[in-house]
């Protein structure tokens, strides 16, 4: 996520291109320098942390296509075709990676606590989780299941083989909808347009 925030177009950044990138390094940095190996209880302090950092993606994410929607509808100078739909894909991608984090990060309070157990329900109803005779006894979700559900949920736009459960869940994955579908089908528009 970080290195393609770093390889956004200058018109799509808030300030210097690698302020969010080191901004959210910097922030790495300190997680890992207090918690050098895998967490096995949780910190508060570093589950803040990590949420901050989080929030500083989402920040920059939201930035980024505010003004690639704002670029495209007021007419802003985009670049060439080429140049608009890898910016646009860009923001897409970040936008995938940043709610696949989300999702990680807040199902069932985190990695930490669905790995000690210690809250029974689940905010994503994963496919495995319907058919435990499918699967390992000991199966639990991933972040390339989350990846999963992030990037098929911004491409249908809606839920395809995980259910949200939780309020928080439905919110976040319709909120990643709506961004995916008017950055995407605004990015697309353009750039036909631009090809005619």
């Amino acid at each position: 996520m970080i290195a393609l925030q770093w390889l956004l177009p200058d018109r799509l950044t808030f300030g210097p291109p690698w302020l969010f990138p080191g901004v959210e390094v910097v922030i790495i940095a300190v997680i890992v320098a207090a918690n050098p190996g895998r967490m096995r209880k949780g910190s508060p302090a570093l589950r803040m942390l990590s949420l901050v950092l989080i929030g500083v993606a989402s920040l920059g994410n939201a930035w980024s296509a505010g003004l690639l929607v704002r670029d495209i509808v007021s007419g802003h100078e985009s670049g060439t075709a080429a140049q608009l739909l890898a910016g646009g894909a860009d923001v897409y991608l970040i936008n995938v990676l940043t709610f696949a984090v989300w999702f990680w990060e807040l199902d069932r309070g985190g990695p930490v606590q669905r790995a000690l157990g210690t809250d029974p329900f689940p905010d994503f109803l994963f496919p495995p989780m319907t058919s435990p005779n499918m699967v390992h006894k000991d199966w639990e979700p991933l972040f390339l299941d989350y990846f999963y559900l992030a990037f098929t949920n911004a491409t249908a736009f809606s839920p395809t083989d995980t259910l949200p459960l939780s309020r928080w869940a439905k919110f976040a994955m319709a909120l990643e909808s709506a961004i995916a579908l008017v950055t995407g089908a605004l990015v697309i528009a353009k750039a036909v347009n631009a090809l005619q």
